[in-house]
């Protein structure tokens, strides 16, 4: 695979005027204390925000110190572009012996997921990205159509979600060849973990934006207003399809817009198991949930499941809302 080739598009922004602005105040009310202050930076290979209101700025810096060390943590474990990450291991030698607690969660959230979606969602789907990766990315000329049907064969018979075998003195794959990936829940996990360390620090008003995709909240902005965040229509991703307000819990979406292999978007990165092709039943689907890694999971399994299978997925998770966007731009709000 070809570095820089893919890069997925924002599939949600936060309106305001907030961009640019390091750790310092921007919108000091005079009946409120605190000042807003701003972190950017990357997390699991993508641009990161935190913003947040607080009066003392010695009190920021040190919590947002935290913040980026359990960033930098977390990609020791989830990271597929760090060889020493826990998965880039496991990817290598088909095992790994004393597994985090973190890797252990989200691999159980994972399972779970899997089995509801009857193995729509399924986290050793890696052999598949690295088939299209190379297909599309190792000619000097890219082709017009996907890998063979023998070869897309061969990478299926390698993606099997009941392979994995993990517990608390190792995490380990079936066969050779087989490959873990949790971009579709790493980057909503460590979004939870980051909030939690926020929270457990007083700040009650913040959002973090992670992942183009990924964003989490809590209380209001200063003038008393929610959060206000865009959802990017998926057939036009410059413009919005829908603007949302947000007080509490996380919104997370997933689309083959957001990264594809090549111009049409017929081939993207979000894989229908059964078939071994780039899922299609939609072109973006949104999860609001308490919970970042629950959003993000359920976005990625309603996006790439039977359409029959996801009034009863998000009966699981109690609180989450989805809304899905069809083919035809038309837009399902589920339960509803």
């Amino acid at each position: 695979m070809t570095p820089g080739r893919l890069g997925r598009r924002r599939a949600i922004t936060i309106l305001g005027t907030f961009a640019g602005i390091p750790l310092l105040a921007t919108d000091r009310r005079a009946t409120d204390p605190a000042v807003l202050y701003q972190w950017t930076g990357t997390a699991l290979g993508s641009p990161a925000r935190v913003l947040l209101y607080h009066p003392m700025r010695m009190q920021v810096q040190r919590v947002v110190a935290l913040c980026t060390a359990e960033i930098e943590r977390l990609e020791r474990i989830f990271a597929l572009y760090r060889p020493d990450s826990e998965i880039a291991r496991v990817n290598l030698d088909g095992r790994i012996a004393q597994p985090s607690d973190d890797l252990l969660l989200v691999l159980s959230l994972c399972e779970r997921l899997s089995a509801l979606s009857d193995g729509a969602f399924d986290v050793t789907v890696q052999p598949l990205w690295d088939l299209y990766a190379r297909h599309f990315f190792g000619a000097e000329t890219p082709p017009r159509e996907g890998p063979s049907p023998r070869a897309i064969a061969v990478a299926r018979s390698l993606v099997n979600w009941k392979e994995i075998a993990f517990s608390g003195r190792q995490v380990a794959l079936g066969r050779p060849g087989m490959g873990l990936t949790l971009n579709g829940v790493a980057q909503g996990y460590l979004t939870d973990r980051v909030v939690d360390i926020l929270r457990n620090n007083g700040f009650d008003r913040l959002l973090c934006d992670f992942g183009k995709s990924e964003i989490a909240v809590i209380g209001r902005r200063a003038d008393n207003r929610p959060w206000r965040v865009g959802l990017a229509d998926p057939r036009q991703p410059e413009k919005f399809a829908s603007v949302l307000d947000l007080l509490q819990g996380a919104l997370c979406t997933s689309g083959g817009y957001g990264t594809k292999f090549e111009a049409s978007g017929k081939y993207h990165h979000l894989f229908d198991t059964a078939t071994g092709t780039s899922a299609s039943h939609y072109i973006a689907t949104s999860v609001l949930a308490p919970s970042a890694m629950v959003a993000d999971a359920l976005s990625t399994a309603l996006y790439v499941a039977p359409p029959c299978r996801s009034r009863d997925m998000l009966a699981n998770y109690p609180g989450a809302k989805a809304l899905m966007t069809l083919p035809d731009g038309a837009v399902q709000h589920l339960p509803g």
